[in-house]
């Protein structure tokens, strides 16, 4: 014969449950949609992710490991409205494309790096990254860059230790916390949507300029002018970071 037991809750002990599975419900869902788990905290190892919410400035950023026509229509609508961003370039990508190096540098965008190759410092060893750092910053100071402090690891992905890493070579990681995913070509209202709803103080929105992303310049020519109505201020990651009460994420 068999016996089948029912676990049998009072009212209390089931809304217990629910409320507890809600909780890591939603936990998991943010820790996979932001890739991290993170706080707030000025004594351990961080990476920038946001800056002072209590002023209207944000910084917009583009990454570029490879191809070399997108970039100049981004250049171009950036140009167009005046605006100041943070370009973020591998090492690899730069040596290549010199011209087009100084072509940003010339348009007085600031540039930081994403290191040598663009691939993951998960997926490799700490000497591995080290060495990927020191022959990204050669390339960068043979083209005459010699003060580039900005750092965002290859697709993001870092922990502690590249962190600290990173801080003894003098680099300032970067984030982002909001992201457009327009590598993916969602179409440009959709581009276009996640800025202006998810856009707030002190943001760090990050765009791509690679061949890959096929819509950002037409997605741009609607959110700048748009942010700016919104009185929006679009500032350099140098200068988002410099400000007196900027914010950092401790990624853990």
């Amino acid at each position: 014969m068999q016996h089948f037991y029912v676990w049998k809750l009072n009212k209390w002990k089931r809304w217990s449950v629910v409320v507890l599975f809600a909780f890591f419900t939603a936990t998991f869902v943010w820790f996979e949609r932001d890739g991290s788990f993170s706080v707030f905290s000025g004594e351990e190892p961080t990476a920038i992710a946001k800056g002072n919410a209590n002023l209207p400035d944000i910084a917009l950023t583009f990454n570029i490991s490879w191809g070399e026509e997108k970039v100049f229509d981004i250049l171009e609508k950036l140009k167009e409205e005046e605006t100041q961003a943070t370009f973020f370039l591998s090492g690899e990508w730069a040596e290549r494309h010199p011209d087009i190096v100084e072509r940003i540098n010339d348009g007085d965008h600031e540039i930081g790096m994403l290191g040598y190759r663009y691939k993951s410092y998960m997926d490799q060893e700490p000497e591995e990254v080290r060495q990927d750092l020191i022959k990204a910053k050669e390339a960068f100071e043979k083209m005459g860059l010699e003060n580039t402090k900005l750092l965002r690891p290859p697709s993001g992905h870092f922990n502690k230790e590249i962190i600290e890493m990173a801080k003894q070579m003098d680099f300032e990681v970067v984030h982002w916390n909001i992201n457009t995913h327009d590598w993916k070509n969602p179409g440009t209202e959709k581009i276009v949507d996640t800025v202006m709803k998810e856009t707030s103080n002190g943001d760090i929105i990050l765009m791509h300029a690679s061949d890959s992303a096929k819509q950002t310049a037409d997605a741009l020519e609607i959110i700048l002018p748009g942010l700016k109505t919104k009185e929006f201020q679009f500032v350099t990651m140098s200068e988002l970071i410099e400000q007196a009460h900027s914010e950092a994420e401790l990624v853990e």
